[in-house]
C-alpha cells in the first residue's frame, strides 16, 4: 500500500512537470531543451516505482527493495526539482537576467534537503549522528572553507555583474576574456590559446580589471604604447614626427577615428619618454595592434633621423663633443644676428663677441614669451618658428596685431631703452629664440658709444614704418618723421646705459 501510495504521488510530481515544460516550450525560452531530459528522468523514475511495485513480491531481500525505491524516488525528485526551479528562473523571472549560478545553487539546496527529507523518512537519526561525530563535523566545515568561499564568491560576482561571460580582464600580468563562470572558478581564455581558472574566492579578494567597459556599456578598449626617444630631440618635435606618421598610416584593428594620438609621459634615464594612444577595433587583437603601432613608430622616427635610446653596458673612450656642438651653437648665433637689421651696423667682432651673451630659449606652442606691461631689459632673437603678437586695442578688447615668422626679433624697446613690454609675445607652435640681456649688451656699447645713434636711426625708421598713423604717409614723409625720433631715441638710450652724449 505504501508503494502504490509513492507511485500516485510521483505520477502527480510528474504530471506538474510536464505541464511546466509544455508552458516553458510554449514561451519558448532559451534552455527549454535542457528541460526535456529531466522530464525523461521523472519519468524512469516514475516507470521504476511502478515496475517495483509490481514484482516486489518476487525479491527475496529484504534491503534490495528499499535500496530501489529511493533510487526511484531520487530520479523523480532530482528531475522535479530541476524543472521547477529552471521554470521559476528561465521563464517566469526570465526579463530579470537573473544569472545562472543562483538557479544552480537553489537546485543543490533543494536537492540536500530531499536528501535529508529521505534519511529522516528511512529512520536515520541525523540528530544523533551530528552528535556522536562533533569532531568529524568540525573537520569537515573546516576542509570545505575554501570550496564555500570560492562559491559564495561565485555567487556575488554574477549577481553583482561584476565579470560577465564574453567580458576581456586584467588581473596582474593576465589578460584574457572570461569564458565561462562556475561555482568554485572564472576560466579566462587568453590569446595565446590558454585557459586559465582562476579560483572565485581570490578574484573577490584581488584587484580585477574589466577593459573595454565603461561602466555597464562596452566599448572600444583604448591601449597605451610606449616609447622613448634621445633627448637631442624636442618633444614637440617628436610629437608631431609621430603624430602625422601614425595618422597617416593604414594599420589593421588601429581606429582612424579618433586617430591615434602621442603624448609626453616622463624623462628617463635613456631618454624622453612617449606613449602612442590609440583604440583598438578588436579587443582580442591587442597583440597585432600594439605591434603595428610600434612599426610604424620606429620607420617614422628613422625616416627624420631621430635616435632610439637604449642602456648602455659597456665603457667607450671617444673624445667629447661637447666644444664642437658648442662652436656650432655660436656659429648659428651670429648667423642669426647678422639677419637683423639693428644689429647690421655691429662688425663681425662685435656680432662675434654678442652671439657668446645670448641665451638660449625654447618655447613649446602656447608658451608665453613676455607679457604686455612687465619689466624689461631684454630683446628676442626668433631663430626657428613663429609667434603672435597680442595685446588690447583702443577699446580694451584683446587684439592680435601681427604674426613673426624667423628670422625676426622682438622686445628691442625693452633692451635699448628699458621700456616695459607693449604686447604680449605667444608662441605658436615649437619656438626658438635667443634672448639678449642689456648686461650683454651693455660692453658693445659702452665700446663704441656711436652705436647709439646708429641704433636709434633703426630703431626709429621701424617704428615709424609700423605705426599706425602714419600709414598713409609716403617713404618720404616717413623717414622725415623717423629722423625727428631718432634725436629723441639717441638721448634715451645714451641716458639708459649711462653714455656721455
Amino acid at each position: 500500500m505504501q508503494l502504490d501510495r509513492l507511485v500516485n504521488d510521483a505520477l502527480m510530481f510528474a504530471a506538474g512537470a510536464l505541464l511546466l515544460v509544455l508552458i516553458a516550450q510554449l514561451f519558448g525560452t532559451s534552455r527549454r531543451r535542457g528541460l526535456l531530459p529531466m522530464l525523461v528522468v521523472v519519468a524512469v523514475g516514475v516507470g521504476s516505482l511502478w515496475l517495483l511495485g509490481r514484482y516486489s513480491g518476487r525479491i527475496t531481500s529484504e534491503l534490495l527493495p528499499t535500496i530501489l525505491r529511493e533510487a526511484a524516488l531520487a530520479l523523480v525528485a532530482f528531475g522535479t526539482i530541476q524543472i521547477v526551479v529552471r521554470f521559476a528562473f528561465q521563464t517566469v523571472m526570465a526579463r530579470r537576467g537573473i544569472p545562472r549560478i543562483l538557479d544552480e545553487f537553489v537546485i543543490a539546496l533543494s536537492l540536500i534537503g530531499y536528501a535529508i527529507f529521505r534519511l529522516n523518512a528511512v529512520g536515520v537519526n541525523l540528530a544523533g549522528l551530528i552528535t556522536t561525530s562533533a569532531v568529524l563535523t568540525g573537520a569537515l566545515a573546516f576542509s570545505a572553507q575554501a570550496t564555500l568561499g570560492n562559491l559564495w564568491g561565485g555567487i556575488a560576482l554574477q549577481l553583482e555583474k561584476t565579470c560577465r561571460v564574453g567580458d576581456w580582464v586584467r588581473i596582474d600580468d593576465l589578460t584574457g576574456q572570461v569564458v565561462s563562470i562556475r561555482w568554485r572558478h572564472m576560466a579566462i581564455a587568453t590569446p595565446t590559446h590558454e585557459t586559465i581558472v582562476i579560483p572565485n574566492a581570490m578574484l573577490m579578494n584581488n584587484k580585477v580589471t574589466v577593459v573595454a567597459r565603461h561602466g555597464e556599456e562596452r566599448t572600444g578598449w583604448v591601449r597605451v604604447v610606449p616609447f622613448q626617444v634621445g633627448f637631442s630631440h624636442t618633444p614637440a618635435s617628436v610629437i608631431d614626427v609621430v603624430t602625422k606618421a601614425l595618422a597617416q598610416a593604414d594599420m589593421e584593428f588601429v581606429s582612424k577615428d579618433p586617430a591615434p594620438r602621442v603624448v609626453c609621459t616622463g624623462f628617463k634615464d635613456s631618454g624622453i619618454e612617449y606613449a602612442a594612444r590609440y583604440d583598438l577595433t578588436d579587443v582580442g587583437s591587442y597583440f597585432q595592434g600594439d605591434s603595428q603601432i610600434l612599426v610604424h613608430v620606429y620607420a617614422a622616427l628613422k625616416r627624420v633621423g631621430f635616435d632610439i635610446p637604449f642602456p648602455h653596458r659597456v665603457v667607450e673612450m671617444r673624445a667629447d663633443a661637447r666644444g664642437e656642438a658648442a662652436v656650432q651653437e655660436i656659429a648659428h648665433r651670429e648667423a642669426a644676428l647678422a639677419t637683423m637689421d639693428l644689429f647690421a651696423p655691429l662688425t663681425a667682432d662685435e656680432r662675434a663677441s654678442l652671439a657668446h651673451e645670448l641665451r638660449t630659449s625654447l618655447y613649446a606652442g602656447g608658451d608665453t614669451v613676455c607679457s604686455q606691461g612687465e619689466p624689461a631689459e631684454s630683446l628676442y632673437l626668433l631663430a626657428r618658428g613663429r609667434v603672435d603678437i597680442l595685446g588690447t586695442d583702443a577699446a580694451g578688447k584683446p587684439h592680435r596685431f601681427a604674426t613673426l615668422d624667423a628670422p625676426g626679433y622682438f622686445g628691442e624697446m625693452g633692451l635699448l631703452l628699458g621700456q616695459p613690454r607693449a604686447a604680449t609675445v605667444v608662441a605658436i607652435g615649437e619656438a626658438l629664440c635667443y634672448r639678449l640681456d642689456k648686461r650683454g649688451f651693455d660692453g658693445i656699447i659702452r665700446a663704441r658709444p656711436a652705436l647709439a645713434e646708429v641704433l636709434a636711426r633703426v630703431l626709429a625708421e621701424r617704428q615709424a614704418a609700423n605705426d599706425a598713423t602714419l600709414q598713409a604717409l609716403d617713404a618720404e614723409a616717413r623717414a622725415r618723421h623717423g629722423a625727428g625720433r631718432a634725436k629723441d631715441l639717441v638721448r634715451r638710450i645714451q641716458q639708459f646705459f649711462g653714455i656721455a652724449g
